[in-house]
């Protein structure tokens, strides 16, 4: 292994794969970095690369995440992991993610529930981010932002029209929503998302992506529960406005969502 400069960055808004990506990004065109060695729970980041700091100081600086250079030292360039078993699961983990957005999307418009709507939406927003990352390996940075691009608009123009159907369900008399099927979808879905976590986990990797797919499967889970909660208080309240507070929750998460992949493709 080679020695050459390690510059670690405290990344202050770095918190999900979204952030990682648009620093992959706008990085990994430079020849003088070899090696990004991403710490997502810490929001830190340790760039080995040639050179002094100054121009990654300048290019983190303008994903305005709130970026601070901590020091710059000599190290050697670590060894990067298997990367074939972290895409396999990664792939089992997309069709996870993508099979239960065609589950809860068909289910929730047949249930007439806003929360399993959204909750679809978020795991289409997953889908999207790791089908991102693994479509554009080794391609050109062109070509992912223009799937960003694409992805971004259409997930936020999903969101918009989720939130417009709460509105519409909340100022009209609509159906209460069908709880049965909000609580058995949920649980079949929080088991997928338990299932991915472990998968994740299983690979016991230390890299940023599969760090942060666990920090995003994680965030499901709890999604999951706040869906059955709703189911439960629909049957004991016998309301429709559980279901439209969570929907309308969920879907604010899936905005946030589409609006961080869109900075990937700026």
């Amino acid at each position: 292994m080679s020695t050459i400069n390690k510059s670690t960055f405290k990344v202050s808004q770095m918190d999900c794969p979204s952030e990682e990506q648009m620093i992959r990004m706008k990085l990994e065109s430079n020849p003088q970095i070899k090696y990004l060695d991403f710490d997502i729970p810490k929001r830190k980041l340790d760039v080995y690369h040639q050179g002094n700091a100054q121009e990654i100081n300048v290019a983190l600086g303008a994903l305005k995440l709130g970026e601070k250079l901590l020091g710059t030292e000599k190290a050697e360039t670590p060894i990067a992991e298997d990367e074939t078993k972290q895409k396999k699961i990664l792939w089992w983990v997309l069709y996870i993610n993508f099979g239960f957005f065609v589950i809860e999307m068909t289910t929730g418009w047949i249930s007439s529930s806003m929360g399993l709507i959204a909750d679809s939406l978020d795991m289409l927003a997953d889908s999207i981010v790791y089908a991102l990352s693994l479509f554009a390996v080794g391609g050109a940075i062109s070509r992912k932002k223009k799937v960003a691009k694409f992805s971004g608009y259409f997930q936020m123009a999903l969101a918009l029209l989720g939130f417009s159907e709460v509105v519409r369900r909340f100022l009209s008399s609509s159906e209460t929503p069908l709880f049965q099927w909000m609580i058995i979808v949920s649980i079949f879905a929080l088991i997928g998302n338990l299932v991915s976590l472990w998968l994740i986990n299983k690979a016991k990797s230390k890299e940023a992506h599969m760090q942060a797919s666990a920090i995003f499967t994680s965030n499901d889970i709890i999604v999951n529960g706040g869906v059955i909660l709703a189911g439960v208080l629909v049957y004991f309240l016998d309301s429709k406005w559980p279901d439209l507070v969570i929907g309308g929750i969920v879907f604010a998460f899936v905005m946030r969502g589409a609006i961080r992949i869109l900075k990937l493709s700026k």
